[in-house]
């Protein structure tokens, strides 16, 4: 029996301005969803959380909380683009094109827009994307510039693999 190395992202060396990434994983936003991200950024506005107040707007349901929406693209891209990030150092140009709403499947991709390497810190390198988030009638809903660094392969932290031979080694005895 062999171990096979499963996917542990990408590293800084990995990446290649102008790739563009589809995140594997779509999203179904459930109303539990919208309810618990209100309450847990006291969002108090009622087009959120309140169906009769919701009736009554242009859009006659209620909105998904848009922090929601950052969060789980920024989640979705977390496989191909950050899973080897020492740190986030931002988010810019966040852009909410369309609403989402209870209901809605979300899916996302990125595209490396940027890359050099950190001045400060010579494990890391700094890599910049471009992420979108769209809806299953292919509608953008958001779009947001991301910048980060990413380890660099030779500078990661133990990927655990030591640990599982351990562990297998003990198993055989």
């Amino acid at each position: 029996m062999s171990v096979q190395e499963g996917w542990t992202g990408r590293f800084y060396e990995d990446f290649t301005e102008g790739d563009i990434y589809p995140h594997p994983l779509g999203r179904t936003v459930t109303k539990t969803d919208n309810i618990y991200m209100t309450l847990l950024t006291q969002n108090t506005n009622p087009i959120h959380f309140d169906d009769y107040y919701s009736e009554n707007t242009e859009f006659g349901k209620p909105l998904v909380d848009s922090t929601f929406t950052l969060a789980l693209v920024t989640g979705q891209s977390v496989t191909d683009i950050s899973q080897n990030a020492m740190a986030n150092l931002g988010w810019d140009n966040i852009k909410l094109p369309k609403p989402v709403f209870e209901g809605d499947t979300i899916y996302s991709y990125s595209e490396v827009t940027g890359l050099r390497e950190s001045k400060s810190r010579p494990n890391v390198g700094i890599v910049n994307v471009r992420t979108y988030g769209y809806n299953q009638r292919a509608e953008i809903v958001i779009s947001f510039d991301r910048t980060m660094m990413v380890y660099k392969k030779s500078h990661a932290p133990d990927q655990r693999n030591e640990l599982l031979e351990e562990v297998l080694k003990q198993q055989k005895q």
